[in-house]
C-alpha cells in the first residue's frame, strides 16, 4: 500500500494540502489539473479551498464522477461544484463538465455515446491529473465505481479514461472517471469521516478485493494517495 495517512485532520488542512499540490504543478509546468468528487461531504473543503492564495486562472478542475441529471437537478455534481467551489478566488478556474445539457436524452444504448462525447469535451485537460480528491462510501465505492453494479467491471478494467455505471443502490446513471485514468494521476487524496467509513477503510486496506472498489486505489504501488482521516 502507498497510501499516507493523516489522522485529526479538518477541510482547511486538506484545501491547504491540495493548494499546495496544485502551486507546486503550476511552478512545474505552467497548469494544474484538480478532479473533485460531488455530495455533501466535500463542500466544507471546497469552500476552504476556493480561498486558497493560488494562480486559479492556471488550474482546470472537473469532477471525478457526475449523475446524468440536468445542471439544475438538486443531485448535479456540476451544480453543487460551482456553488461551493468556483465562487472567490476560485471563479477564475476552468470547469470542464462531462456534458451538454442536450446530451441528457438518453437511453441505455446511449451511455456510450455519453461518454465518447465526455471524452471529446475533456480531452485537452491537463493529463495526468495532478490530483484527484475521492471519497467512499459505506459499500466501499469511490468515484462511482460500485461494487457489482453494471458497468463496474468495465470500470475497473478498461484503459479508457471514461465509463459509465449504473447501480440499482444509487439513483442516476453515472459517467465516471475509470480505475486506470485515477490511477494515472500524480497523487490521490481520499478524504474519510465517521467511524463506520474509518472501519471499511480498514478492511479494504488490507488486501484487493472487487468486491471493496476502494481497496484498488489502496492496495497498488503506482500512485501514492493521502488519506486524509477527519
Amino acid at each position: 500500500m502507498v497510501a499516507t495517512e493523516h489522522a485529526g485532520t479538518t477541510p482547511a488542512a486538506l484545501a491547504t494540502h491540495i493548494a499546495s499540490a496544485l502551486s507546486k504543478a503550476i511552478a512545474e509546468r505552467g497548469q494544474a489539473s484538480l478532479a473533485v468528487s460531488g455530495g455533501k461531504s466535500p463542500v466544507p473543503m471546497f469552500e476552504a479551498l476556493r480561498e486558497q492564495d493560488l494562480d486559479w486562472a492556471r488550474v482546470t478542475v472537473v469532477l471525478v464522477d457526475e449523475r446524468v441529471v440536468p445542471r439544475d437537478h438538486a443531485d448535479s455534481n456540476t451544480a453543487l461544484v460551482a456553488r461551493h467551489l468556483l465562487q472567490g478566488k476560485a471563479a477564475a478556474a476552468r470547469f470542464l463538465p462531462f456534458f451538454r445539457e442536450v446530451a441528457l436524452q438518453f437511453n441505455a444504448e446511449g451511455l456510450d455515446a455519453l461518454v465518447l462525447d465526455a471524452e471529446a469535451r475533456t480531452a485537452d485537460l491537463p493529463w495526468p491529473l495532478d490530483v484527484a480528491v475521492l471519497g467512499m462510501g459505506e459499500d466501499a465505492h469511490t468515484a462511482s465505481l460500485f461494487p457489482g453494479a453494471p458497468g463496474y467491471a468495465r470500470a475497473i478494467a478498461t484503459e479508457q479514461r471514461l465509463a459509465w455505471v449504473v447501480s440499482d443502490t444509487a439513483p442516476h446513471a453515472r459517467l465516471s472517471f475509470t480505475l486506470s485514468a485515477l490511477l494515472g494521476a500524480r497523487e490521490l487524496v481520499l478524504s474519510i469521516a465517521g467511524g463506520s467509513k474509518l472501519a471499511v477503510y480498514r478492511r479494504a486496506a488490507e488486501k484487493v478485493d472487487e468486491t471493496l472498489p476502494i481497496s484498488l486505489v489502496l492496495n497498488q504501488s503506482k500512485t501514492p494517495v493521502s488519506v486524509w482521516i477527519g
